[in-house]
């Protein structure tokens, strides 16, 4: 393997993360890293101080490109856009930030920013990358930064899950959640839903779902009871998160997460879109 791509293979996890991160997208994400990829493989390995740090910065600059395109992209979407759901493996839960940085909660909250304010909020609050180092990959000065990071923070700060739920709490929820769409009891459903629930689901006009949030216990209540009684509901790790997995007839059809305020479930976020599976038969490996 020549150096190029033991370097590019030893941050390969890393680099999908942070573009992940920024898109919300994993077919997007990998179209990212295999144009960080051509780029790097021309670049003269002997001027490079920080490896890392530059294809990071590659990365970064090619995500930016691609995140503007999807913006006019989501903007003719049918329904409500979700971000596509990963099968994570159960380090990504034992790593706390990195757990709650690519929950759908957060990737949703990561939305209501600009293309520029999600790079420097990702890279700087996730990833700790010095202002300066940011700067290069996003093509500000060092003081732009630090107003734009301080922007950001203030702006996800508003809108982020009032506290970190531990993952045994999250587990819990979700349990007694599995149990009552399982056995259709509307009184154990209302019981874990808050009143102003609000629960989004993304077919992308493909299959079928609600073009319109539904909001209020009862209203999502009566939703959720229409789920198959022949699907089968599976416990799974989604996005550094405990999870409900969906399958009729062997496979999967909803990816379901979930957010968590005061211990009860706020957000509820159906993912349908056939397009946006592809990532649920594997586990994705992410890295900070």
């Amino acid at each position: 393997m020549d150096s190029a791509t033991e370097a590019f293979v030893a941050h390969r996890n890393l680099l999908f993360t942070v573009a992940y991160e920024m898109l919300g997208s994993a077919a997007d994400a990998e179209d990212v890293l295999q144009e960080t990829w051509l780029r790097w493989a021309s670049v003269d390995l002997g001027t490079v101080r920080d490896q890392r740090a530059y294809l990071v910065r590659i990365v970064t600059r090619q995500a930016l490109t691609r995140l503007r395109t999807l913006a006019r992209c989501k903007e003719s979407y049918l329904g409500p856009w979700l971000p596509e759901p990963l099968l994570t493996a159960p380090d990504v839960a034992e790593d706390v930030e990195l757990a709650e940085s690519v929950s759908m909660a957060m990737l949703l909250v990561l939305e209501t920013l600009t293309p520029t304010e999600r790079a420097v909020f990702v890279l700087r609050e996730v990833f700790d990358l010095a202002y300066d180092e940011i700067a290069e990959a996003v093509g500000k000065s060092a003081a732009a930064v630090r107003q734009i990071a301080h922007r950001a923070r203030s702006h996800v700060a508003a809108r982020r899950p009032r506290a970190v739920v531990s993952p045994d709490e999250t587990r819990g929820v979700i349990e007694a959640f599995q149990r009552a769409v399982e056995t259709g009891d509307l009184q154990r459903l209302l019981d874990i839903l808050a009143p102003d629930v609000v629960l989004l689901t993304d077919g992308g006009g493909v299959v079928q779902a609600a073009l319109a949030p539904v909001v209020g216990d009862g209203t999502v209540a009566r939703v959720l009871g229409r789920i198959s009684a022949a699907a089968s509901l599976q416990p799974a790790q989604v996005n550094g998160c405990p999870a409900l997995i969906v399958r009729v007839d062997g496979e999967v059809d909803t990816v379901m997460a979930v957010r968590i305020d005061d211990g009860l479930i706020t957000g509820l976020y159906a993912v349908r879109n056939p397009r946006k599976l592809s990532h649920m038969e594997r586990e994705t490996a992410l890295r900070r």
